[in-house]
């Protein structure tokens, strides 16, 4: 007589399915995997960067100057992820002491002047655009204007986040400042 062996049987598809959680891929926006491609192109070239120059002794030298591009598009793209999760930093430490009307009106302040703020922003993002058309990067004989291209977008993209969060905020009523406001009072 054989003994069955004790534990999971490894053949049995329903194991660990239990307290799987689902993933929701509605969670995420388009800068989020835009930003996600940038993030892994960015660590694919560094990691170039180091293997050619500290393993092979012979650095590429396209790869400094493409990574800090990458850098830089990785930032402003992201930002629109930030924006949308208001995960952008902010000072809350005043609000905690204003009273509920003070903070809701200063609260709306803050949204109409993030705003105008990534507005004017991307107006200029979109002017030095134009002016690095004919600037071309060191190492490749690329146009920067591709490279500011995006931070532009980016840009855009953060004041159209910055617009549907101040909309939601609006609707609501409320603001994360202004919940901090009405936190700090009941402590």
């Amino acid at each position: 007589m054989t003994q069955k062996p004790s534990g999971p049987d490894l053949g049995d598809p329903t194991i660990g399915t239990s307290d799987e959680v689902p993933v929701d891929l509605r969670d995420y926006g388009p800068e989020d995997w835009i930003a996600f491609v940038l993030f892994w192109a960015l660590a694919g070239v560094v990691f170039l960067q180091f293997f050619t120059r500290y393993v092979l002794n012979d650095s590429l030298a396209w790869t400094e100057e493409i990574a800090r591009y990458l850098l830089m598009t990785v930032c402003f793209v992201g930002s629109g992820m930030a924006m949308r999760r208001m995960t952008h930093i902010h000072v809350e430490f005043l609000f905690v002491y204003m009273p509920r009307a003070l903070a809701k009106a200063i609260s709306v302040a803050v949204d109409v002047v993030r705003i105008v703020f990534f507005a004017y922003a991307t107006w200029l993002g979109w002017r030095i655009t134009e002016i690095m058309e004919y600037q071309r990067m060191v190492v490749i004989d690329v146009s920067m204007a591709w490279v500011f291209g995006i931070c532009t977008l980016g840009l855009a993209g953060v004041t159209l986040r910055a617009v549907q969060v101040a909309i939601g905020h609006w609707r609501a009523g409320e603001s994360p400042l202004t919940r901090v406001a009405a936190e700090g009072r009941h402590q």
